[in-house]
């Protein structure tokens, strides 16, 4: 039987944790898409993504919108911001609302990163099945 491999969708305008994270994730067994402007993220944005992990600002925009856009698109999907900015309290917020589960400044260790990313693909993978699963048939109780 084939395993499925998750896929993870990167973002970022550095080319060097570009190439750190998809390493890392590719050992790992992870199918990774690698891209450097918003534009190209939205581009790859399918139903195939489990994870997208993003740095906060890209060519001066922010990625808040692309993170509402991969929600609407894959509301389970699991988004981890990797950030070198600096974020005020309000930002922070609007980064937690727009559906990042996890926010960390850079530099951050590979472990941690792993850590995380396994932790958010196996609660969206139990929400997808619990989702899935058949609703019990039978008698339902009466409304008191």
């Amino acid at each position: 039987m084939l395993e499925t491999r998750e896929t993870i969708l990167i973002l970022d305008k550095d080319s060097h944790t570009r190439w750190i994270l998809k390493a890392l994730l590719e050992n790992e067994k992870y199918f990774v898409i690698s891209v450097d402007t918003i534009g190209r993220a939205m581009e790859n944005l399918s139903d195939k993504v489990s994870g997208f992990i993003t740095e906060y600002l890209i060519d001066q925009s922010n990625t808040l919108e692309t993170i509402r856009e991969l929600k609407k698109k894959i509301p389970g999907a699991y988004v981890m911001m990797l950030t070198d900015n600096l974020v005020d309290e309000r930002e922070y917020e609007e980064i937690i609302n727009a559906g990042v589960d996890d926010y960390f400044t850079k530099p951050m260790s590979s472990q941690r990163v792993l850590i995380h990313l396994r932790k958010g693909l196996r609660q969206r993978s139990l929400l997808l099945h619990k989702s899935e699963a058949p609703r019990p048939k039978g008698r339902s109780f009466p409304a008191r």
